[in-house]
């Protein structure tokens, strides 16, 4: 079976069209039609039906999607096992939550080539959802993420909480903070949930950001309140312009790590996690 099967199967899983398939792989039509084919010869049962309506996954397509998912994760690892890196003994590429990256992505490295002297890293900012997503397909190896996604292969792990605080650039106290001037921070779920819960009356608010950076442009823009990393509130706070919310509560943001299922137990991923609650629990500037 050639790899090639495999990534033209789950592509056309998820496009529902060969043409589609063929223009997202540079690929003629004809090329994607025969991989389907060779690929249904060798599992000995149809994957598509093609109609005028489109191409729809069989039955027998929907089982081999999760097999295929990990054929092809375990063919990335395979390869990544065997390319050369002179000194470097492995290559970990490592995905952080973005509103994290801004204060924790420097410490963080830093503190992984410590403790992984023979390892190379590749660093992306991105969302939960991504991240979970590339950790399934073997793109990614290690994630520090906010939400994490209920999976059959993924494994989760809680390493703290960051906490946001309100300030603004008029509002000394809660009860001066006017709900057409805050801007609402949608971080997570679980944000969102504790936000709604404790301050029910700025849950509505007329505009709102999903990172720390967003919230604080928009403040420095246009003026009003806001729930911003702590780290960031108080390099705010000091510059001046932005004052503490006074009875406003602090929102803390659960943290986690996550990883592939297999690779719970492993020593570096273990040492990972016990750096990352280290790093989290660490006291900020």
């Amino acid at each position: 079976m050639q790899t090639e099967w495999i990534d033209t199967f789950l592509d056309l899983l998820d496009s529902r069209s060969f043409n589609r398939t063929a223009d997202r792989m540079g690929v003629t039509q004809s090329t994607i039609s025969a991989r389907i084919k060779a690929l249904e010869d060798a599992v000995g049962a149809r994957l598509f039906q093609r109609s005028r309506a489109g191409t729809e996954p069989t039955t027998e397509a929907l089982r081999l999607a999760p097999h295929a998912r990990i054929l092809r994760q375990e063919w990335t690892l395979a390869r990544r096992s065997v390319e050369k890196r002179g000194a470097i003994a492995l290559t970990l590429r490592i995905s952080i939550q973005n509103d994290l990256a801004h204060a924790q992505l420097g410490p963080l490295v830093g503190d992984l080539r410590k403790l992984l002297p023979q390892t190379a890293f590749y660093i992306e900012p991105d969302y939960s959802t991504q991240m979970c997503a590339d950790l399934i397909t073997g793109t990614q190896d290690f994630g520090v993420m906010f939400s994490p996604k209920a999976q059959p292969s993924l494994y989760f792990e809680s390493v703290g909480a960051i906490p946001y605080r309100l300030i603004s650039t008029h509002a000394r106290t809660l009860a001066e903070v006017e709900p057409d001037r805050y801007v609402m921070a949608h971080f997570s779920p679980v944000f969102e949930a504790a936000h709604r819960a404790a301050l029910p009356a700025l849950s509505a608010a007329p505009v709102s950001a999903g990172q720390s950076s967003a919230v604080e442009s928009l403040l420095r823009e246009m003026g009003g309140s806001g729930y911003v990393m702590e780290p960031r509130a108080k390099a705010m706070v000091a510059t001046g312009g932005f004052a503490w919310v006074t009875g406003a509560p602090v929102l803390d943001q659960p943290v986690y790590a996550a990883m592939h299922e297999r690779n719970r137990t492993q020593r570096a991923y273990r040492q990972m996690v016990q750096l990352v609650r280290a790093r989290l629990a660490a006291p900020t500037a």
